[in-house]
């Protein structure tokens, strides 16, 4: 007589720590098969040689020096706002307000660069627009943190509102000093003066932003691998009773580390609108904020993969682009291609961190 055995025939499993090298083979894997699902689709829907349209996206990178330059810009800009949010994220803070830290940033910097340009020296305006932005984007962060400390406040609503708030208030300034008056726009800021412009380096217009965050990716990384701000960071995102029980004041480090995270934030606002773009409108920041999530999610947190996962989001929006121009598609095709390689890459880690059991067969009993 058989027993019967009541047990699923497969169930889920976490699976023990895998070796670096297997985990990183498991995400190739997920590439590889993304872009042969890619093909496939391609092929259908569009009648186009997939080869000819990966080429495309690979040319709308990096086809030329000046797109090189402009895809490594965009990379560091991405990854100034990952890089913030993360110190929040390792904390089990959920920041998800990083799009108007960021705006608060180019405000800041912006209303520096109208209201005070005739009144200091170059130099002193541009330390002032530093100091302004870093400033704003720590305030914009400090609120919701006082909140979550003071009230235990629902983080991730909170800073979702104030990306809003800080959105509406770059366009009623947007308005105030628009030029000319109803053109709905502020135009280039000190355009034939260049006040408040940051610097070029070595001549070369892209770079200053590059190497900016290339430091701040050094300093976080040491900040929260090596530093006693760091450990008490990891403590409080394990455990916040644990935190209390030795020591750690919590509420003091959701504060500080917020800050530090819209300090950040306010940063690369300095940077979109002093270094890159001379102007400020209410969509800078191009939904960095809320990619840098994803940026930071997908590295596990960790500064030096962020470049790579920032590089790997930032081709696949160039190339999308190309995509559309080179062939005359709806840009819409191209976003249904970069949805499917994101879709394999996140999908991977479940096959990273978790394995299928099936249930062995019975035993026949005689």
């Amino acid at each position: 007589m058989n027993k019967q055995n009541n047990e699923p025939l497969a169930h889920i499993v976490k699976r023990a720590a895998l070796p670096w090298y297997r985990a990183w083979g498991i995400r190739l894997l997920a590439i590889v098969a993304a872009l042969l699902v890619c093909a496939l689709v391609t092929t259908v829907t569009t009648g186009e040689n997939p080869v000819s349209v990966y080429a495309a996206m690979i040319k709308g990178a990096f086809g030329t020096a000046r797109k090189s330059w402009i895809t490594f810009q965009n990379v560091a800009i991405l990854l100034c706002i990952s890089l913030a949010v993360t110190p929040a994220f390792r904390m089990r803070f959920w920041n998800i307000g990083a799009e108007g830290q960021t705006l608060a940033g180019c405000l800041a910097t912006a209303a520096v660069m109208i209201c005070l340009s005739d009144k200091m020296s170059n130099a002193m305006l541009i330390v002032t627009m530093t100091v302004a932005a870093v400033a704003a984007g720590a305030l914009w962060g400090f609120i919701p943190a006082f909140f979550k400390a003071r009230w235990n406040t629902n983080e991730t609503l909170f800073t979702l509102m104030m990306n809003y708030v800080a959105t509406q208030l770059v366009a009623y300034f947007v308005i105030v000093w628009e030029v000319p008056k109803g053109a709905g726009q502020i135009g280039i800021i000190n355009q034939s003066t260049e006040l408040g412009w940051l610097p070029q380096l070595g001549g070369n217009k892209y770079l200053l932003s590059i190497v900016v965050v290339a430091i701040v990716t050094a300093a976080v990384y040491i900040y929260l691998n090596y530093s006693k701000h760091g450990y008490e960071i990891a403590v409080v995102g394990e455990s916040e009773r644990t935190a209390s029980y030795v020591g750690i004041k919590v509420d003091r480090v959701i504060m500080r580390t917020m800050i530090l995270s819209g300090a950040i934030c306010g940063l690369a606002g300095l940077l979109l609108v002093g270094g890159i773009n001379h102007t400020v409108t209410t969509t800078i920041a191009g939904g960095r904020g809320f990619t840098a999530v994803l940026v930071s999610w997908l590295a596990k947190f960790n500064p030096v993969i962020m470049i790579f996962t920032s590089l790997l989001l930032v081709f696949l929006e160039r190339g999308a682009d190309e995509i559309s121009t080179a062939f005359g598609l709806n840009h819409s095709f191209s976003d249904i291609l970069t949805g499917i390689i994101l879709f394999f890459i996140i999908g991977c880690e479940f096959f990273i961190n978790y394995k299928i059991s099936f249930r062995k067969a019975a035993r026949k009993e005689d």
